[in-house]
C-alpha cells in the first residue's frame, strides 16, 4: 500500500535536508505517493503569502505531511507558517522526543524524554493589543474595573486563554501515547501557584484525566522546579504534558541534554492530520552549501513511519542513523568533534550513508 503524504521542502536549508530526508524514507521500503506543496519565503513574490490555500487543502486531503523549516517573513504582517498550520489544522499536540544517541556529543547520556506541548491556546494563542493604541487602552481600563489590577501605562497585554477542553484533549493525548509506546509515566508541568485560574485549571483538569488513567503514574511539577529538576536527574521523568509556552521552552532544554536540535525531531499532530518538521529552524545563510545536518528531519521522518504503524520500517530507520552517529563517519562538520574537521560530509553524504545501510 503507498501513502499519500504532503511533502512541504520549505525554504532556506529546508530543500536540501527535505530531499535528504525524502530519499532516506523511500530506502526504508516503504512506498509513499509524495505530493510536493510549496511554502515560505521564497514563494511570497509568485504567490502573495507564504502559505497557499493549496498546503492546507493537500494536508487535509493526505492527512499526513512531512515539512522542512520554514522562514517567518519579517515585516510581513504574517506571524507564523508554521502557527499557521497548527491553528488551521487543529495539530493540537505537539510531540518532541529528546532521545540520546551514542556519539552526539552532551553532558548526558542515556535521555528519552518525550514533550507533549499543547499547541493552540496560552499566550501563544496570538491574542496581543500593542503598547499606546486605543484597543490596548480599552483592555486596560477594562482588566482594572474587573479586578483592581493597575496596569502601568504604555504596556503592551497578551491574553493568556486555557480552557478545559483543550487541557482534557491534550493530557488524554499524553495518556495515550505513553500507553501505545510503553511509557510509565507522565508528568504535568505547570505554574498553578501563581496562575491560580489558568494554570490553576490546567492542573485541576490534568488530575481529573489522570485519574481515569490509572494504569499510567502521574505526577505534578511546578514549571520552575521541572527545569532544575531536568538538569539535575532527567532520568527520573518520562512523557511530560504541557502548556504551549512552557512546552517552548522545556523542549528546547531538553534538546540540550541530547546535544541540540540537530537530533530534535518534532511533530504537531490533530486528531485529522498530523505534520511532523524538526524543531531548529532554516539558517537560510547556509541555503544551497549542502551543509548542514539532516537528522532532526530524518528522525521526525521515523515519527511519521511509526504514525502510519510501519513499525519495522521506523525501527530499521532509527537504528541505521544511530549507527551512522556512533560511527561518527558520515557525519555534518556540526557532529564531529573538531567542526573543521575536513572529513566531515554534507547533508547529501548522510543520506548516502543512511541509503546504502537500507538498502545493504
Amino acid at each position: 500500500m503507498a501513502y499519500d503524504v504532503t511533502f512541504i521542502p520549505g525554504d532556506g536549508t529546508g530543500p536540501e535536508i527535505a530531499e535528504a530526508t525524502k530519499r532516506v524514507l523511500d530506502a526504508t521500503g516503504v512506498d509513499f505517493n509524495w505530493d510536493v506543496e510549496e511554502a515560505g519565503v521564497d514563494i511570497m513574490e509568485t504567490a502573495g503569502t507564504p502559505l497557499p490555500d493549496s498546503v492546507i487543502e493537500s494536508i487535509r486531503k493526505n492527512k499526513v505531511a512531512i515539512k522542512g523549516p520554514i522562514t517567518t517573513p519579517v515585516g510581513t504582517g504574517f506571524r507564523s507558517v508554521n502557527v499557521a498550520l497548527r491553528k488551521s489544522l487543529d495539530l493540537y499536540a505537539c510531540v518532541r522526543p529528546c532521545k540520546s544517541y551514542e556519539g552526539v556529543r552532551s553532558k548526558y547520556t542515556d535521555i528519552d524524554l518525550v514533550l507533549v506541548r499543547e499547541n493552540t491556546e496560552d499566550l501563544y494563542a496570538g491574542i496581543e493589543f500593542e503598547h499606546d493604541t486605543p484597543d490596548a487602552e480599552k483592555i486596560r481600563r477594562e482588566i482594572e474595573e474587573l479586578s483592581g489590577a493597575k496596569i502601568a501605562d504604555h504596556s503592551g497585554i497578551s491574553i493568556k486563554p486555557i480552557s478545559v477542553e483543550g487541557t482534557r484533549r491534550i493530557v488524554q493525548y499524553a495518556f495515550d501515547y505513553a500507553r501505545e509506546y510503553g511509557r510509565k509515566k507522565v508528568t504535568a508541568v505547570h505554574k498553578a501557584n501563581i496562575m491560580k485560574y489558568t494554570d490553576g485549571l490546567w492542573l485541576e483538569i490534568a488530575t481529573q484525566v489522570a485519574e481515569k488513567n490509572s494504569d499510567i503514574e502521574f505526577e505534578e511539577r511546578i514549571v520552575d522546579n521541572m527545569c532544575m529538576q531536568l538538569v539535575q536527574k532527567p532520568e527520573l521523568y518520562d512523557v511530560l504534558v504541557l502548556p504551549n509556552l512552557y512546552g517552548d521552552v522545556l523542549s528546547a532544554l531538553a534538546a540540550g541534554l541530547v546535544g541540540g536540535l540537530g537530533v530534535a525531531p518534532g511533530a504537531n499532530i490533530g486528531d485529522e492530520a498530523a505534520l511532523f518538521e524538526p524543531t531548529h529552524g532554516s539558517a537560510p545563510k547556509y541555503a544551497g552549501q549542502n551543509k548542514v545536518n539532516p537528522m532532526a528531519m530524518m528522525l521526525s521522518g521515523v515519527m511519521m513511519l511509526r504514525y502510519l504503524k510501519e513499525t519495522d520500517a521506523a525501527d530499521r530507520m532509527e537504528n541505521a542513523i544511530a549507527e551512522v552517529i556512533r560511527e561518527g563517519k558520515d557525519v555534518t562538520y556540526d557532529m564531529k568533534a573538531d567542526r573543521d574537521d575536513p572529513t566531515a560530509v554534507g547533508t547529501s553524504g548522510v543520506a548516502d550513508a543512511l541509503v546504502k545501510k537500507l538498502q545493504g
